[in-house]
């Protein structure tokens, strides 16, 4: 599918790897629409590089709705869906108190990447069903953004990494269901980047982190995930598949 002229979605994309998302997709000629919570944030990219700004929680079905149809006023119906907003978050299961851990926090995470990644796209994919079929048949694509924490998670990350595990498996089935309509789905699980959040940590923790990754030693540039994000829309026969993009990085426990 090409990108150029094309509607597309970008959640997260106020900062960090939602907005390299987002930059890339509009350099390369897209018509961007930046969703996320932040809407300040969100003006400002979307400012830069020539798109709108939408205010949007992915895990309310209400608020989804008004940002989509929004979007679709102003670019056109989307193509496009890229899945970038998330939440992090670590606590072990046992306290230093000897209490459990509160459910309330994992049903957060839970609740924002899982589901409301779900919400968006099964919202986003009923609309785009609807379109005139291209070249193969297809209608639109959408990108899931996973972790290593997926398939490495780190002592306290039960709640992270279910949720974005739950990415990694929900990523053929969507796939398989959503063929007939000629809507494809990618995810890309992404190791330790240098997002704005990260680079607040001391340097000598950003070297630490950095030496633990086989080749490249350093930190993934939120460009190369975007890279990898807009290759997936241009590539056709890419479909039902989930990419590490880690350096050969696997975390160790903690």
């Amino acid at each position: 599918m090409q990108i150029e002229g094309t509607s597309a979605l970008v959640t997260g994309g106020a900062s960090g790897l939602g907005e390299a998302v987002a930059r890339e997709l509009a350099r390369l000629g897209a018509r961007v629409a930046v969703l996320d919570r932040n809407s300040e944030l969100a003006q400002k990219v979307a400012a830069d590089i020539g798109g709108t700004a939408h205010a949007c929680d992915i895990a309310d079905t209400a608020s989804v709705e008004a940002a989509l149809d929004a979007a679709a006023a102003a670019h056109g119906p989307a193509r496009i869906l890229m899945n970038v907003a998330g939440i992090g978050g670590a606590k072990r299961i046992v306290g230093k108190d000897g209490r459990a851990a509160p459910l309330e926090d994992f049903a957060k995470v839970i609740g924002v990447n899982l589901i409301g990644t779900y919400n968006i796209s099964r919202l986003f994919a009923a609309r785009c069903a609807k379109l005139e079929a291209l070249e193969d048949g297809a209608r639109g694509v959408m990108m899931f953004t996973a972790s290593v924490a997926a398939y490495d998670g780190q002592v306290g990350q039960q709640a992270y990494s279910a949720s974005k595990g739950g990415l990694v498996g929900m990523t053929l089935p969507m796939a398989r269901d959503l063929a007939q309509h000629g809507i494809r789905v990618c995810t890309v699980a992404p190791g330790i980047f240098a997002t704005p959040l990260l680079l607040e940590l001391p340097e000598p923790v950003q070297q630490s982190l950095a030496a633990s990754i086989p080749f490249p030693s350093r930190l993934g540039k939120p460009s190369e995930f975007a890279e990898l994000a807009c290759h997936i829309v241009t590539n056709n026969h890419l479909n039902g598949e989930v990419i590490r993009l880690d350096g050969a990085l696997r975390m160790a426990p903690r």
